[in-house]
């Protein structure tokens, strides 16, 4: 990946938006740009937390397994993002895998670096905050859907939650920009596959969601809403 490239990528990402062109060279000359092919793991769960990545292509899943070896999706990350959000400021290790979708370019801080970085930057800092915020909501979000929703609501809020986080809007129909199978959409929310395949097929009767040619779910964001009252 050309220097440039690096610069461009990492001007969309929020934290460094507003930096300008020599600032940004202060972020290159820390990074390094490396290739991962579809399946690659870029961490494993519990692997020593050294570095933060930021996506320049391809896309990322990040998940969790437990001790029976059952996964639950966290996340499916794509252009433009970073990763992972915990273990900033603290020693510790990775809190999940991290494993290519699509191949990918990935750029990649030290930790040390990156931190070393914030202090000569504050306002990075600051966005930086800002972005965990929005995880800490989302993760809010995710647990009071748990609490106070039956599967079919949780079912409901994790396809609205992917027109933000992995979807395309035009005209209130949002087609989500990764393919999800039941067995992976089970796993974000801790439910069955078979469960999910139900409630799916109930949605697209009702006309509230469908694929295309390509196995992409296209979904009427308002009217799923709808359905939640």
């Amino acid at each position: 990946m050309k220097r440039t490239d690096i610069i461009k990528r990492l001007a969309a990402v929020p934290i460094f938006k507003e930096l300008n062109f020599c600032e940004l060279e202060e972020v290159v000359k820390i990074a390094i740009a490396r290739f991962y092919k579809k399946k690659a793991y870029v961490f494993m769960q519990d692997d020593p937390l050294d570095r933060v990545f930021f996506i320049h292509t391809g896309k990322v899943k990040i998940y969790r397994t437990d001790s029976a070896g059952k996964e639950q999706i966290i996340s499916v990350l794509e252009p433009g993002e970073m990763f992972p959000h915990a273990g900033f400021f603290r020693q510790g290790d990775f809190p999940a895998h991290a494993e290519i979708v699509e191949k990918a370019e990935l750029i990649v801080v030290p930790i040390k670096e990156f931190e070393k970085l914030l202090l000569s930057y504050p306002e990075l800092s600051i966005k930086l905050f800002k972005v965990l915020g929005e995880k800490i909501v989302d993760l809010q979000a995710r647990l009071e859907a748990q609490i106070l929703h039956n599967t079919y609501e949780q079912i409901i809020l994790l396809l609205l939650r992917l027109t933000k986080s992995n979807g395309v809007g035009k005209d209130g129909v949002y087609q989500l920009t990764t393919q999800f199978t039941n067995r992976e959409l089970a796993n974000m929310i801790g439910t069955t596959r078979e469960t999910v395949s139900r409630t799916v097929n109930h949605l697209k009767k009702k006309q509230l969601l469908r694929q295309d040619e390509e196995g992409f779910y296209l979904i009427d964001r308002d009217a799923l809403q709808q359905e939640l009252f």
